[in-house]
């Protein structure tokens, strides 16, 4: 087994240079232009054949093993968030309005420093890598666009392996659960329409405001009342947008959310109960509403027998470290979950905060960054546990 810790940590250097300048330089999904190129260049530099422009701006190579065996993939997110950023880092965003405040920035420099690694012990391994450099994740779908494009086939993938810098956990933690890990999630846009008015006249009005006002509070009862104690959903009303005025009652009402599930049964019903709750305190209300859900990610479900081979691979390279497999779980989405859906694998969770260093912000946070040494830990463990699930074929 190569001592891929101590090759990571030689890296180190390599790894946060090109993660600083992403963190530096960040992208909008389907914009990633200067971070593919990057990508691109540092793996023509290993003499690998690349394929840009997959889904837009995603990036793909093979890293062919001397040894026959089953085809991994691993794949690294590239995009960032629209986020005025207040790190005040050396390295923090030139670009306005847009930031890495999610650690992306971190993902592909630690993809592109296992893609040296195992390209350099290409003789000892026993299959075939297939990197995948992704754009957007952030509720954009390109984990989907690129299924489409056909990243699962020539050659087809047999395995697949993704991970996540974690700042509500500290360094030395790895959450590598045996099955759910992260909620399957849904997006709605509901406009509710009534009858606007003058606001001193409510009589002559049906009003949309006070319809949501009711529609809000009864899609609490989903979960509450619809949902086994057990078992568990979420259903979150996050905007609303009405009127322009203080004394107009406006004609319509725009709300939009998210709704989070793990259990296909479970996602079942709350869309039914979500469908009726809707339509029908509208209706009582004087009122009529559109719905518009859509499907951003299934439950991210890891396959059980690949999630052991990680976190023997985690334990072996960090023995003092907390590898947490007590299916560590979360309601928060991701969208390797579409390739966790047609291709067994493990994604995991790497600790990424210090809060000693003033760096546990939380995920999607204006103040977001994450201490750098996690960087090569990181970049160790995924080498190893690519190299332990084509060993253990």
């Amino acid at each position: 087994m190569p001592e891929f810790l101590t090759e990571a940590e030689s890296f180190f250097e390599y790894t946060q240079s090109l993660r600083r300048d992403f963190h530096t330089h960040p992208e909008l999904g389907f914009q990633e232009v200067r971070t593919a190129g990057i990508v691109a260049r540092e793996l023509t530099a290993l003499g690998l054949e690349i394929h840009p422009g997959i889904a837009g701006t995603g990036v793909t190579a093979l890293i062919e093993g001397a040894k026959p065996g089953l085809v991994i993939l691993v794949r690294a997110d590239m995009d960032a968030l629209p986020i005025v950023e207040e790190t005040g880092a050396v390295y923090a965003s030139q670009n306005p309005g847009v930031m890495h405040a999610c650690g992306h920035d971190g993902h592909t420099a630690i993809l592109l420093t296992v893609a040296r690694m195992l390209h350099a012990h290409r003789n000892e391994l026993p299959g075939t890598v297939k990197l995948m450099f992704q754009p957007a994740e952030e509720g954009m779908g390109g984990a989907d666009k690129m299924i489409d494009a056909g990243v699962l086939e020539n050659p087809k993938v047999d395995r697949c392996l993704g991970l996540h810098l974690w700042n509500e956990k500290p360094v030395g933690w790895f959450g590598i659960s045996n099955g759910p890990l992260m909620a399957g999630a849904e997006i709605f846009k509901v406009r509710v329409i009534g009858k606007g008015g003058h606001g001193a006249s409510p009589h002559f009005s049906a009003d949309p405001v006070l319809a949501a006002a009711q529609i809000i509070s009864a899609l609490q009862g989903i979960v509450a009342r619809n949902v086994a104690p057990l078992q568990t959903a979420v259903v979150s009303v996050c905007t609303i947008h009405a009127g322009e005025t203080f004394n107009v009652i406006p004609p319509a009402v725009e709300m939009t959310g998210t709704i989070r599930t793990f259990e296909p049964e479970v996602r079942t019903r709350v869309l039914q109960r979500f469908d009726e709750t809707v339509n029908l305190v509208a209706q009582a209300m004087g009122c009529r509403a559109e719905i518009d859900m859509q499907r951003l990610t299934p439950a991210t479900v890891n396959h059980p027998g690949t999630a052991a081979v990680v976190q023997a691979a985690a334990r072996r390279l960090f023995p003092d470290a907390d590898v947490d497999p007590a299916n560590y779980v979360t309601m928060g989405s991701e969208d390797f979950a579409s390739v966790l859906d047609r291709v067994p694998g493990c994604f995991f969770f790497v600790g990424s905060a210090n809060p000693e260093k003033g760096l546990d912000a939380g995920h999607h946070h204006p103040k977001f960054d994450f201490d750098e040494i996690v960087l090569p830990r990181a970049a160790a463990l995924m080498s190893a546990a690519v190299f332990d699930v084509l060993s253990n074929q």
